[in-house]
């Protein structure tokens, strides 16, 4: 069976304005509009790095009770929280490589260094 949900659990968790703690959540795998759409927003054309709000906003399903996912949840995350997102994003869409990569023009080895939705640098 192909899953495109997976469950997780937030490290330190998002408090929400009434003061309630919310931990685990659902992420669906991302679609190419997932990634493109965002990229038309102001906000990620006058600031590339909120690429990854627009995005985690768009697959994160659930979040605790929270009745929406916005933009404005991810913003609220603590930082290690939204590292543990990106590495998740990036886990569950096939792009985390836990291993060394080789170049298959000039056989050099390099360990990718990734960027939410994909890689940022190659060798």
């Amino acid at each position: 069976m192909f899953i495109t949900e997976h469950e997780f659990e937030l490290p330190k968790g998002y408090v929400d304005p009434s003061g309630t703690l919310h931990r685990k959540g659902v992420m669906r795998l991302a679609t190419a509009a997932d990634e493109l759409l965002p990229l038309k927003d102001p906000r990620v054309r006058d600031f590339s790095p909120y690429l990854i709000v627009l995005l985690l906003s768009r697959v994160v399903m659930r979040l605790g009770t929270l009745s929406e996912v916005h933009p404005g949840v991810i913003e609220g995350l603590f930082t290690e929280d939204l590292a543990y997102l990106q590495h998740t994003y990036n886990r569950i869409n096939g792009m985390a490589a836990d291993e060394d990569t080789q170049c298959p023009q000039c056989g050099h080895h390099f360990h990718p260094v990734h960027a939410p939705g994909g890689f940022a640098a190659t060798p």
